[in-house]
């Protein structure tokens, strides 16, 4: 079953260097972009992440530091690629985990300024493990039967993405073919952030979403516990965690004066 598009959606895969969100970088990103009367266009483009490659994530996906050391750096493409993927939703494999704020935190280093907030976003992972609890390659396996040949090359796990969801549509008539409810069926949790540090509760407050003030409000917290706010801002949280985190404090201190 065909994707019933409003709008365009880009479908992402990306490689990178680790699999540390606020430290690692971008080594190749594949994006399909899917128009509503079914076209489509797919940009790869290898970068250089301006940090060395962990030697695990080049067993993973076979790109090495001398692969990449004479391509562009994200920087260098982040304003094109921002007005490439702008007005688009977002469709990827472990995507809201991983990937978008991943490129996320790409998008703050080269000071391009997008907001992925304003987009639906669906994780096919999410539907996979709600339905079925499996990996990639056997996703790929159970829903469309065939083998997922280069797996962990950007491209192959990209197109194997979007056939999976495709196969998840057919397969499950209590899927709507509606990139709202998709997106809403594969989000877990209602993050502020994108890495999920702070999530909405049921009263649409902002609660702490790790560690040991888990499950308190973020407001809370932080008006009890000041040094909270420099201990997140001094240590190795993502760029836009400590950018959430910094409106939510100036806007709980405008509302004391």
């Amino acid at each position: 079953m065909k994707l019933n598009l409003k709008n365009p959606i880009i479908v992402i895969d990306l490689e990178t260097t680790g699999l540390d969100i606020a430290k690692d970088r971008i080594v190749e990103i594949c994006i399909i972009k899917i128009l509503p009367n079914g076209n489509e266009d797919i940009k790869i483009r290898r970068l250089n992440p301006t940090i060395p490659i962990s030697p695990e994530a080049s067993q993973i996906h076979g790109i090495y530091n001398e692969d990449v050391k004479d391509c562009p750096t994200f920087r260098d493409v982040a304003k094109s690629l921002a007005t490439y993927i702008s007005g688009c939703d977002l469709i990827g494999y472990n995507s809201i985990k991983f990937d978008i704020p991943l490129l996320a935190e790409e998008f703050l280093r080269a000071e391009v300024d997008i907001d992925f907030r304003k987009c639906k976003m669906i994780d096919v992972q999410n539907i996979f493990h709600k339905m079925e609890q499996r990996t990639l390659v056997a996703a790929y396996k159970f829903y469309c039967h065939k083998n997922l040949d280069n797996a962990h090359s950007a491209e192959a796990d990209t197109r194997a993405t979007i056939e999976v969801l495709e196969s998840q549509l057919d397969l499950y008539p209590e899927l709507q073919n509606n990139i709202a409810f998709l997106s809403d069926f594969s989000t877990k949790s209602r993050n502020v952030d994108y890495a999920g540090r702070f999530v909405y509760n049921d009263k649409d407050e902002v609660i702490v979403n790790f560690g040991k003030h888990k499950g308190r409000l973020l407001s809370d917290v932080l008006q009890t516990e000041p040094s909270y706010y420099d201990w997140m801002m001094n240590s190795d949280f993502a760029l836009d965690t400590k950018n959430v985190l910094t409106k939510i404090r100036l806007s709980q201190l405008n509302r004391l004066f």
